[in-house]
C-alpha cells in the first residue's frame, strides 16, 4: 500500500470504498410521493436520475473489467441521463484519469465538489487529484473541506491524504500534524503508519520513527516500501544488524522490487 500511496487511496478507493456509495448516496430513490404522477416533472425527473445511476453502475463495472471504451459509453449516457448525478462524475473521472485525459479528470471530479460542496467524499476525491498533479496547497483546502463535513464516515482517509500530500510538498510539520491527527482516529491505519514514519525519517528523528515503522510491521503487512525505509532508518541508527535484516527481507521476499535493485546501487541509504 505505501507505494504511490495517494493514487492507492484515490482509484482503488473510488473504484472500492469511495465508489461503495454509488448505490445510495447519489442514487437514493426519492420518496413514493415523488414518484406518483403520471407524466409529472417529479415522475420525469426521477426516472432520468434511476437511469444514470444504472448507467454508472454498468460503467463502474466495465471498468472493473478493463473494457475502458464501454464503460466511457456508460457513463457518457449516465451524465445525458442527469447532468447532476454526483456519482456519475466520480466514476468518469476515474476512467477519464485511467486513459490520461487529465483535463477532463479534473473538470468532472471539481463538477462533483460543486453538486455536493459540504460532502467530504467528493472533496476527498478532489484533494487527492490535486495532489497527485501536483497541487498540494489546493489539494490541502479540499482535504480540511472533508474532515469538517460530519457526515464523512473516512475521515481518517482525507487525514491520511492530506499528510501524505504534506510530505510530497515538503511540509513536514504540517505532515506530522496531520497523520498524528489521523492515527489518533485510526490508531492501526497502516498507511499512516508508514507515512508518519516517512517524515519523521525525513525530519531526522529516526528513533521515532523507528517507533512507526515496527508498529506497521506489527500489522503483518510488509512492502518494499516499508522494508526499505526500516533498512534506511536502522543504518541512520548505527545498527548494521537490524539493517541486514531488513535487507535480507527486502531481497527475500521482494527480489524484482526496485527497492530491492536499488541496493546494489552506490547509493541506497
Amino acid at each position: 500500500m505505501p507505494r504511490d500511496a495517494l493514487r492507492s487511496v484515490l482509484a482503488a478507493g473510488v473504484l472500492a470504498i469511495l465508489m461503495s456509495g454509488c448505490a445510495t448516496e447519489g442514487g437514493v430513490k426519492p420518496p413514493p410521493s415523488a414518484r406518483t404522477g403520471s407524466g409529472s416533472v417529479k415522475e420525469v425527473g426521477s426516472e432520468r436520475t434511476e437511469a444514470a445511476r444504472v448507467n454508472t453502475e454498468l460503467g463502474q463495472k466495465y471498468m472493473a473489467q478493463g473494457k475502458l471504451e464501454l464503460a466511457l459509453e456508460k457513463l457518457t449516457r449516465a451524465l445525458e441521463n442527469d447532468p447532476r448525478y454526483v456519482d456519475a462524475h466520480t466514476v468518469i473521472a476515474v476512467l477519464y484519469e485511467t486513459i490520461n485525459d487529465q483535463t477532463l479528470a479534473e473538470e468532472h471530479y471539481r463538477r462533483a465538489t460543486q453538486l455536493k460542496p459540504k460532502s467530504g467524499s467528493e472533496a476527498n476525491n478532489y484533494g487527492a487529484y490535486l495532489c497527485k498533479v501536483g497541487r498540494y496547497d489546493e489539494a490541502a483546502t479540499y482535504f480540511e473541506r472533508a474532515v469538517t463535513d460530519p457526515f464523512y464516515q473516512t475521515p481518517v482517509v482525507a487525514l491520511t491524504n492530506a499528510g501524505t500530500c504534506a510530505i510530497k510538498g515538503g511540509k513536514f510539520d504540517a505532515a506530522e500534524r496531520d497523520l498524528k491527527l489521523a492515527l489518533d482516529r485510526g490508531p492501526d491505519n497502516a498507511e499512516a503508519l508508514f507515512q508518519m514514519a516517512t517524515v519523521l525519517y525525513r525530519k531526522d528523528d529516526f528513533f521515532r520513527a523507528r517507533a512507526f515503522i515496527q508498529r506497521y510491521e506489527s500489522l503483518g503487512q510488509p512492502s518494499p516500501e516499508s522494508l526499505m525505509l526500516g533498512r534506511n532508518i536502522e543504518l541512520r541508527l548505527g545498527n548494521a544488524d537490524a539493517a541486514t535484516d531488513y535487507t535480507r527481507r527486502l531481497r527475500q521476499n521482494f527480489p524484482e522490487s526496485e527497492q530491492a535493485r536499488s541496493l546494489d546501487a552506490p547509493s541506497s541509504s
